[in-house]
């Protein structure tokens, strides 16, 4: 009870997660926010707009805006034409 986190509304978001999800579906959430994240800092960082990554990626501005506000569960055809114009490509690396 001692080590024991209260919290003055209830659980934590931790715990609730925990309770709600499972593992795999913790760590897909991670990996899209981390994606969505990188994909978001790539174009920024080339100072290209969604509209002109649009022109460079063949994948409509609207789609992208979806894929970086998280609304959309993109197919990996689609995240790869966006990343190839912004000069990266997806990796499989060990966790």
């Amino acid at each position: 009870m001692e080590n024991e986190k209260i919290s003055p509304i209830g659980t934590s978001w931790d715990d609730f997660e925990k309770e709600i999800f499972t593992p795999e579906e913790i760590a897909a959430s991670e990996l899209r926010a981390e994606l969505i994240v990188e994909l978001i800092k790539a174009r920024k960082e080339k100072g290209i707009s969604q509209k002109k990554l649009e022109k460079l990626s063949g994948v409509k501005q609207p789609v992208i805006a979806r894929m970086e506000t998280g609304d959309t569960n993109p197919q990996l055809s689609t995240i790869l034409k966006v990343l190839a114009p912004l000069g990266y490509k997806l990796a499989i690396v060990p966790a």
